[in-house]
C-alpha cells in the first residue's frame, strides 16, 4: 500500500512539471503539453519497440529527444553551462561549523523518521522487482547507509540524502538489476559533483520534457505497488478498509495541502506529506482491524 501511495501523491509533481511548473507564467500552456506528452510518447515508442540496451535507456533517450525538440521552441538554455566551472573542489563546513539545539535536533529527527517511512515503501518495493525477500537486516543496513550519506552530505553542504522512488520506476522499466550499474552510477555522479559544467548541462532540460519522463517513472512506482498488493487478501473487508482509507488520506493531503492547516507548524512535516499520512494511516488501521494476527502471525 506504501509504494501505491508514494506513486499516487508523486504523480501530480510530474504533472506540475509537465506543464511547466507550479506558477509559471506559460503553466499548461500547447508549447508545455506538447514537449511532455511528446517526451511521453518517445518513451512508450522507444518501450514497445527497442529491445536489449536501447530498450533500457528508454527514458534517458526519451529526455534527450524530448530536449532537442524543446530546442527547437526556444526552451533550451545553456547559459548555466557557460558560466559553470570546470572542476570545484567541495569546501568543509562551507556554511559554517555545526551548532547543536535541541529544538531542531527534535525537528530534523522528526523529518528523518519521515523520510524512513518513505524509504522503507522504497527498499520493499525495490525487492519486489528483484525478487529478493526484504529482510530485517536489509532494512537496517539501508537506514545506516542513509544515515552514512546524510552526515557525509552535511560535512560538503549537501541536502540530506534519502532514497529516491524515481528509482524504483526507472528499474521496472529498464529491466537493469544489477549492483554493478549502481556502482558505475555511483561514480559518475561524483564526477558530476566535481564537474559543475557538466552538472549544470541537466538544468537545460526543459521542466515539461522532466514532466513527461517522471509521468513514467512514478506511474510505474504505481503499478509496483499494486503488484505487492495483489499479495494481499483483498476479500478481507477490513484489508479493504485499510486500502481505501489509506490511499484516501495519502491523496488528501496531496490534493488539499491545506487541510491541516489549523495545527501547529510543527506537526506540518506530518500533515503535508501524503506518505507519511498514508503509511501511518495503514498502520494504524492495521492495528486496528488485524490486531490478533500481529500479536499472534499463525492467524495470518
Amino acid at each position: 500500500m506504501l509504494v501505491t501511495t508514494i506513486g499516487l501523491t508523486l504523480i501530480p509533481v510530474a504533472i506540475n512539471d509537465l506543464a511547466g511548473g507550479q506558477g509559471a507564467e506559460d503553466f499548461g500552456s500547447a508549447v508545455n503539453l506538447f514537449l511532455g506528452f511528446s517526451t511521453l510518447i518517445i518513451i512508450l515508442i522507444i518501450l514497445k519497440f527497442a529491445k536489449g540496451f536501447f530498450g533500457s535507456i528508454a527514458i534517458l533517450t526519451g529526455i534527450i529527444i524530448g530536449t532537442v525538440i524543446g530546442a527547437f521552441f526556444g526552451r533550451v538554455d545553456f547559459t548555466p553551462v557557460l558560466e559553470a566551472s570546470w572542476l570545484h573542489l567541495p569546501q568543509v563546513f562551507y556554511f559554517g561549523t555545526p551548532e547543536f539545539h535541541l529544538l531542531p535536533i527534535l525537528t530534523m529527527t522528526l523529518v528523518a523518521l519521515v523520510s524512513l517511512v518513505e524509504s522503507t515503501g522504497v527498499y520493499f518495493a525495490l525487492g519486489d522487482i528483484t525478487e529478493k525477500k526484504i529482510k530485517g537486516d536489509d532494512l537496517k543496513h539501508g537506514y545506516r547507509a542513509e544515515g552514512m550519506a546524510i552526515i557525509l552530505g552535511g560535512l560538503v553542504n549537501a541536502f540530506p540524502y534519502t532514497t529516491f522512488s524515481q528509482n524504483v520506476g526507472l528499474i521496472q522499466i529498464s529491466g537493469v538489476r544489477r549492483n554493478k550499474i549502481i556502482y558505475i552510477a555511483g561514480a559518475m555522479l561524483i564526477i558530476l559533483g566535481l564537474a559543475p559544467k557538466i552538472g549544470a548541462a541537466t538544468l537545460a532540460i526543459p521542466g515539461p520534457v522532466l514532466g513527461g519522463a517522471m509521468l513514467a517513472m512514478f506511474g510505474m512506482v504505481i503499478s509496483a505497488g499494486i503488484k505487492m498488493l495483489s499479495h494481499v487478501d483483498l476479500n478481507k473487508q477490513e484489508n479493504m478498509v485499510i486500502v481505501a482509507i489509506s490511499l484516501g488520506m495519502g491523496l488528501a493531503v496531496t490534493v488539499v495541502p491545506d487541510l491541516f492547516a489549523v495545527l501547529p507548524d510543527n506537526l506540518s512535516v506530518i500533515t503535508s506529506s501524503g506518505i507519511v499520512m498514508g503509511s501511518m494511516t495503514a498502520i494504524i488501521l492495521n492495528a486496528v482491524f488485524n490486531f490478533k494476527s500481529i500479536i499472534n502471525p499463525r492467524n495470518i
